[in-house]
């Protein structure tokens, strides 16, 4: 009996410990939803794992710095909402509008702003579960024939002439076809901790390629003759310099179904040997991201970094509601001022703080440090 039992607890104990979270379409954002993003470039410590199950992220050390907030909103109420059709949520984010088309068996992205994609991308195959694996493409996203001002202001003479090795002067039209191919992998299963909690969270890794063909037609204008320069190197353009005609973007993202927070919780680009790039994003409790329409030329904050105090400034007569959070949004101390104020910070670790300031409902963030 006592083997038995023995067994039936670690049947039990096997099922749990490898039991996977599914996420559908449901558990994706919705028309109003925020999500709230800081960024921490400090990858010292950042350790993205391998891919299997039972893992955990630990990514609870993560510095909020600055805030940046994804909007979801209905595509009518958009600028360009009259040239897409059959897109149902649209992304704002830094002056940007994504258009997207979600439904039970995927996320697609339609186009951005007023560039529309011949053919939607696949942008989160659904629903994902830990294995899954799924390619999309290669899809025509951009066939777009380019003339006029444009394309004279992009393609001087000079440039022209360099291209023809001297046969032309003046670019006529030019020809750009992009192609994407991504695949997905759902390599990844277990908890992630974070400044503001532990989730249970699926990790995906996707390959996105980009291949970029641009085809321009030169002629003379003396002469009248006319030449395509096929398979342009975008390098060879110095209104293009720095870019590439074919690119290879690796990405891992932190997803999970947990109706508490939204579902992106963490992401970050990597090398082909999965070295992190540039630093990690992830998702942050709005406490530290209501920042409304308060000018911040009314407010003087100083000295920043500071060490025991720090003065506060309001250049109105206002009564002004102050509180200094940590970099996890918890709330250290608070009060009331008009005009100006000195805060102590002798009982204060060393850090990163926030003060946050109310003015008749409107607020305002500013980030310091107490070294």
């Amino acid at each position: 009996m006592k083997c038995k039992l023995s067994f039936v607890l670690f049947f039990l104990y096997h099922l749990v410990t490898n039991a996977q979270i599914t996420i559908n379409s449901n558990d994706l954002v919705d028309v109003g939803d925020k999500i709230y993003q800081s960024y921490d470039d400090n990858v010292s410590l950042i350790n993205i794992g391998q891919p299997a199950t039972n893992q955990y992220w630990d990514f609870s050390f993560l510095q909020v710095n600055e805030i940046d907030t994804l909007n979801f909103v209905d595509p009518n109420t958009t600028s360009y909402s009259n040239l897409y059709n059959n897109v149902n949520i649209c992304l704002e984010q830094n002056g940007s509008v994504s258009y997207f088309h979600k439904s039970i068996d995927g996320m697609y992205l339609h186009g951005i702003s007023d560039t529309i994609f011949d053919l939607p991308a696949l942008f989160y195959p659904l629903p994902l579960t830990y294995g899954l694996s799924v390619s999309d493409g290669p899809v025509l996203v951009i066939d777009e024939v380019i003339t006029g001002q444009f394309l004279e202001l992009a393609l001087p003479s000079s440039t022209v002439s360099v291209l023809t090795n001297g046969l032309a002067n003046k670019a006529d039209t030019a020809v750009i076809k992009i192609l994407n191919t991504s695949d997905f992998v759902v390599d990844g299963s277990g908890t992630i901790s974070l400044p503001m909690g532990s989730f249970e969270a699926l990790r995906m890794k996707s390959i996105k390629y980009t291949t970029s063909e641009l085809d321009i037609y030169c002629s003379d204008t003396i002469t009248g003759i006319g030449i395509w320069i096929n398979n342009v190197p975008f390098s060879s353009i110095p209104f293009l310099s720095g870019s590439e005609n074919n690119l290879v973007e690796y990405k891992y993202e932190w997803i999970t179904n947990d109706s508490n927070v939204h579902f992106l919780l963490a992401e970050v680009y990597v090398d082909s040997l999965d070295n992190i790039l540039d630093g990690i994003s992830f998702q942050v409790e709005n406490t530290i991201s209501e920042i409304k329409n308060l000018s911040i030329d009314l407010l003087e904050v100083f000295p920043v970094p500071t060490t025991n105090q720090l003065r506060i400034n309001y250049k109105a007569d206002n009564d002004v509601k102050y509180d200094i959070l940590d970099s996890n949004g918890k709330l250290i101390k608070s009060g009331f001022f008009r005009n100006n104020i000195v805060v102590s910070f002798n009982d204060l670790a060393l850090g990163v703080y926030f003060l946050k300031i109310t003015v008749d409902n409107n607020v305002l963030f500013k980030k310091f440090v107490k070294e």
